[in-house]
């Protein structure tokens, strides 16, 4: 295992496009980092200039201790796990994942080959399968031979390319749950590339968000979540999306599309001397006033709305409500449902509600939030201006003590199988 260190990377094309501008982020040994960000941003870009399968422009990136921007790939010890699996089909499962070791003649006996290629199909149950052609394979099934291929090498890092997005709904489920179990074992440093909000949100430790090849905000998926430093990160992190809503500054009440919400210190200080900032409210902070009880309905603010479309999903109901935006940000929020791969749809609020609320479109629907989880953001430059830092410092550390324990139990465990019987 070791760390990866990028410093100010760079890439620039021989047409003057420059795809990567500048990103430093650390990656510690034996964590599990995320790249993600819409389609273009440059996150498979930042993951081939790692492996060494693009040149680096400018900065410098360190494996472990070791300046590496020279070095050909296959001398950098990192294993890459590709989007289209990349197995040879006249070869069995086994002389697959066996391939990497017999690429250095000499260097395995055929007992440490075997040894190794069993441990690998071991730990991701493909036993049974050993024999197999890929072609007799299950997408879910090559994807793992792909990753048994990764693990006997002990590389340094493992370096993981959008690798579920062939697969269908129900297999990218099972196949998350084997890569993060798989990354706890094994406790490897791992650089993980996706778009998929899922994937982006349950299998990282941290997460770096990328916008037209800048580093936005490196983060534990909670802290993201939960404190997103500007407008693009609240927009991109979460599913359904974030709603964003024009707010009108009026004495001391914020005036929305659909509800007039008086401003206590938190949001006065926020919004400061605006007379226009963006609101976001995600759509689980919202709830049928039915279901509440009176102690709570108190604490927040109610307001009653026309339902324009529901979707029941069995655990939740997701209610559509749709608004006219402000003039003042129409652009601003235009151009980020762009960046965010959006289809310019009409403004809609959306909100998710227990699967049991009796809320039915075409009807009025009274419905709660509380202003606490309203997040207010500056309609120029995007930042989140209710943003708390000591509760984002907070979350990291509570995410970094989690992973210190989960490391722990793996090094125990590694100790355990290793000990004689």
């Amino acid at each position: 295992m070791a760390s990866i260190t990028l410093n100010q990377l760079v890439k620039t094309y021989p047409d003057g496009f420059t795809a990567i501008k500048g990103v430093d982020l650390d990656i510690a040994d034996g964590e599990f980092v995320i790249l993600v960000g819409p389609s273009g941003c440059g996150k498979s870009t930042l993951l081939r200039m790692i492996v060494g399968l693009e040149d680096i422009t400018d900065g410098e990136l360190r494996i472990g201790d070791e300046v590496v921007n020279d070095k050909a790939p296959r001398d950098r010890d990192l294993a890459m796990v590709f989007q289209n699996y990349a197995l040879y089909p006249h070869l069995t499962v086994y002389e697959n994942i066996a391939f990497p070791l017999r690429l250095n003649k000499g260097q395995f006996s055929d007992e440490e080959i075997e040894q190794k290629v069993r441990r690998a199909s071991a730990l991701l149950e493909l036993d049974e399968h050993l024999e197999r052609k890929p072609a007799n394979l299950s997408g879910g099934q090559r994807q793992r031979v792909a990753m048994g291929r990764a693990i006997v090498r002990e590389a340094k890092a493992f370096l993981f390319d959008e690798p579920l997005s062939n697969l269908d709904a129900k297999l990218r489920g099972q196949m998350r749950t084997e890569i993060a179990r798989l990354q706890r074992n094994l406790a490897t440093t791992t650089v993980y590339v996706t778009h998929d909000q899922t994937e982006a949100m349950t299998l990282g430790d941290r997460v770096a968000v990328l916008r037209r090849g800048e580093l936005q905000q490196v983060a534990s998926p909670r802290g993201l979540y939960d404190q997103p430093l500007n407008l693009f990160v609240a927009g991109f992190i979460g599913s359904p999306p974030m709603n964003f809503l024009p707010g009108i500054v009026e004495g001391d009440v914020l005036r929305l599309p659909v509800v007039d919400v008086p401003m206590d210190d938190r949001l006065r200080t926020a919004v400061g001397d605006r007379e226009i900032v963006i609101v976001g409210i995600r759509p689980d902070a919202f709830e049928d006033v039915d279901t509440l009880e009176g102690d709570r309905v108190r604490s927040g603010v109610t307001f009653e709305v026309d339902v324009d479309v529901t979707e029941w999903l069995g655990e939740v109901l997701y209610a559509y409500i749709p608004f006219e935006t402000h003039e003042a940000v129409k652009d601003q929020l235009e151009e980020l449902d762009r960046e965010l791969d959006g289809e310019g749809m009409r403004s809609q609020l959306i909100i998710a509600l227990d699967a049991a609320s009796a809320v039915r479109p075409g009807e009025p629907a009274e419905l709660w939030f509380d202003p606490a989880s309203m997040h207010v953001f500056d309609p120029e430059s995007g930042d989140n201006l209710t943003r708390s830092e000591e509760r984002a410092s907070t979350l990291e550390d509570e995410a970094r003590d989690a992973r210190q324990r989960a490391l722990e139990r793996a090094r125990r465990r590694a100790e355990r199988e290793s000990a004689p019987a």
